[in-house]
This record gives structure tokens, C-alpha cells and sequence, in this order.
């Protein structure tokens, strides 16, 4: 911990990093963003999403044994999140709304109203959160099945009013999540061209579209709820609020989770703002946001890991026989799953690293955009001791939530 404390410390202290960060094409970059490429990844895309579907409806009841159950909430939404990370923006090209939308040549009738910002994606992510954290659902499969077909209507009419682009970057949650972790990565593509960048050189230029706030609060408040509601802690809260029922209860705890981080963060954006020559509170919010996507995605890493690793197994035989019809299509019907794959303790360091690594990395990013906003770096030091009252704040709540769920 002292070794990783004076490195933060020598980074914090480093120049500050570019906007547009430098980039090169990979060898074999161009053939990688081709658009055949894209093409055959579009419809990879849409053949999973039909598969998934048609698995909700006539697969196994049990939802430990059914293809959609086991792709959406382990492959697609935790696997997604690390290869987004270490890969760049793949669901981009694998996305299936995406593709559906370029087919039919949904171009909109009117312009996105700028006002809507990334609110549309905001209630997509915590309505799917809440389908998979507080509801019932996803122990029928069908249910889950439904949902993703009025998930998909829901897409192509915002992608039939406002077109298929500009729907993707603000109206699709899944699409604008990927896309945010997506910024970490040190894998980028640029027109057709896939190419290398500094690690983490994508987040200083993201956009800041209203509603981005509420957006990265929903990230990280929403695991922090699924990591709350396993320990003692909850428990103890729920059985006080149980007059509300259980899913009034877990309705009430999720919305709260998302409440407290971004509070928390405009707490300490309201105290940054005392510092001579800062911006409004919610210009600065808009302008250190981007810091906080590395936390969000150590919390989805540090929470699920042993989640993707242990029961994201269970897709190879899922995806065997995703219908329940006796298949074998990939060979790997008969296997199991091996629980010894990732032991108690190497998970537990694991999760610690990724916890730290993850904090250190959002003080970086938070301490170079101090440095452009306020131009003198005393001043942009003044700015950090509210950050990095943010960040340890944070890291407590991570590691607490990782006691929480071993309590």
C-alpha cells in the first residue's frame, strides 16, 4: 500500500494529459474496423439477440439452465463490461439495435433535442438494473424475453424519430454505458481503423451531454446497492421497512444507493466551487465526471468478478443447447462447472487491487483536468483536497461492500 501511495502521489503531480490523446493504427488496424467487419459483427449481434429471445420462450423454465437468462445478466451485461474495458468499444459494432437500425436506414425525422442529454439511457440503465436487482424476473425466463422485445421496440421508435446514430450515443443505455468504460481502454477506433491510445486517453474528451451526472451515479449507485443488500447492514434496515414490501424495499434502497453517490459527488463539487476562479457547481460536476468512470468500473469488476468466472461458466452449455431441445451445437453440453477455477483468497486481493488501481486512476484524471480548469496549479491543488475526499470516500465504501458480501 505505501508503494502504491507514493506512485498516485508522482502521477498526481504529472503534467497534464492531452485532450485529444496521441493515437496509431494497430497492424492489421484497418482490417480489424472494416466494414465487413462491422457488417459480420452487426449480424453476430442480432443473430444472439434473436437467439435470446427465442431461448426466453422455449428454453428451460429453470433460469440457472436457460441461454437468456445466463447471456444477459453474466455474458452480456458483466462480460460486456470487461471487454469493453480492455478492448474498447466493441458492443458498438456488435450492438444489434445498432445493426437493425443501419438495415431498415432509420435516419430520423427530427434532430435530437439537445436537452434530453443521456436521460433516456439513464432511465434505461436503472430500469434494467431494478429488472435484475429488485425484481422477480429473471427467474422466468419468458419475462426476460419480454422485456427485450419491448426493449427493442422502445430502440427502433428512438431510432425511427431520431435516427439510428444519434439514438445510439444518447438514448440506448447498454450503448452508452459500454461506451464510457469503453474510454479506459487503450484500444480505440477511428474511422475505419482500429489504433492504440494512451490507457485511460479517452475519458478527458468525452462528451458532457446533460444528464451525464445522473448517468455515472446510476453506475456506481446501482452495484453499490447490489453490494449493500447482501450484508448484515441491509438486512437490518429491511426488516424495519418491511411495511413497504420486499420489492418497495429494494425499490426504495436502489433508488437511495444512486441518491447517495451523486449527492456525495456534488457535495464535493460544491466544495471545490469555493476555490477562486471555479465554475458553477454543476459545470464543475460536468467537468470532473469523467473521473469517476474508472471507479464505476473497478465497482463492476471488483463486485462481479467472481461472478463472471464461477456462473458465467454456465454459458458454454447454455449456448450448446439453447433451446432445450437435446442439441450439442458447440460441443459443451455435457460440461459443469468448476468452482475451483478462482480460490477465496486470490479473489479477495484481486478485488482489493482492482479497488486501488481504480481510485488511483480517477485522482489522475481528476487532478489533469484541474490543472486545464484552473490554469495555476496551486489552485488546482486546492480543488483536489475535495477530490481526493471524494475518491478515499469511495474506496471506503468499495472495500466495505466487499466485507458486506462475505458477512
Amino acid at each position: 500500500m505505501l508503494v502504491v501511495s507514493f506512485a498516485a502521489l508522482g502521477l498526481l503531480w504529472a503534467k497534464p494529459r492531452l485532450e485529444q490523446p496521441a493515437w496509431r493504427p494497430l497492424p492489421g488496424g484497418a482490417l480489424l474496423g472494416s466494414k465487413p467487419v462491422e457488417i459480420l459483427c452487426g449480424a453476430l449481434g442480432v443473430l444472439t439477440l434473436a437467439t435470446t429471445i427465442g431461448a426466453g420462450y422455449l428454453g428451460p423454465d429453470d433460469s440457472l439452465s436457460n441461454f437468456a437468462v445466463i447471456f444477459v445478466f453474466i455474458t452480456f451485461w458483466v462480460g460486456m463490461a470487461f471487454v469493453s474495458v480492455i478492448f474498447g468499444d466493441v458492443f458498438h459494432a456488435l450492438n444489434p439495435w445498432r445493426a437493425i437500425g443501419r438495415v431498415l436506414k432509420l435516419k430520423g425525422v427530427r434532430p435530437y433535442p439537445e436537452r434530453l442529454g443521456v436521460w433516456p439511457a439513464s432511465v434505461a440503465l436503472f430500469a434494467f438494473t431494478w429488472i435484475e436487482l429488485v425484481s422477480e424476473w429473471p427467474q422466468h425466463p419468458a419475462q426476460i424475453a419480454t422485456a427485450t422485445v419491448v426493449y427493442s421496440v422502445v430502440t427502433l421508435v428512438g431510432m425511427a424519430i431520431y435516427g439510428t446514430e444519434a439514438w445510439t450515443r444518447h438514448g440506448e443505455g447498454f450503448s452508452v454505458y459500454f461506451n464510457l468504460l469503453s474510454r479506459i481502454s487503450p484500444l480505440e477506433k477511428r474511422g475505419h481503423t482500429v489504433g492504440i491510445r494512451p490507457l485511460l486517453g479517452g475519458l478527458p474528451p468525452m462528451e458532457r451531454p446533460r444528464g451525464i451526472v445522473v448517468f455515472v451515479a446510476v453506475m456506481i449507485g446501482t452495484v453499490t446497492y447490489d453490494g449493500l443488500s447482501q450484508g448484515a447492514a441491509w438486512r437490518w434496515v429491511a426488516e424495519r421497512l418491511d411495511f413497504l414490501g420486499v420489492h418497495g424495499v429494494a425499490t426504495l434502497g436502489l433508488l437511495l444507493a444512486v441518491a447517495l453517490v451523486a449527492g456525495f459527488y456534488r457535495l464535493g463539487m460544491t466544495g471545490a466551487h469555493t476555490v477562486p476562479g471555479s465554475p458553477d457547481v454543476t459545470t464543475l460536476a460536468r467537468a470532473f465526471i469523467h473521473s469517476l468512470v474508472p471507479i464505476a468500473a473497478v465497482y463492476v469488476a471488483a463486485h462481479y468478478l467472481s461472478f463472471l468466472v464461477i456462473e458465467g461458466q454456465a454459458i458454454r452449455y447454455t449456448a450448446s443447447d439453447p433451446f432445450g431441445q437435446g442439441w450439442d451445437v458447440f460441443g459443451w453440453a455435457s460440461t459443469g462447472i468448476d468452482y475451483g477455477v478462482l480460490s477465496q483468497n486470490a479473489t479477495w486481493y484481486l478485488q482489493v487491487a482492482l479497488v486501488v488501481a481504480g481510485h488511483v486512476a480517477a485522482l489522475v484524471l481528476a487532478h489533469d483536468r484541474a490543472l486545464v480548469l484552473y490554469g495555476q496549479a496551486r489552485l488546482a491543488v486546492r480543488s483536489q483536497y475535495w477530490m481526493l475526499g471524494i475518491m478515499v470516500g469511495f474506496t471506503m465504501l468499495a472495500l466495505w461492500l466487499l466485507a458486506q458480501a462475505g458477512s
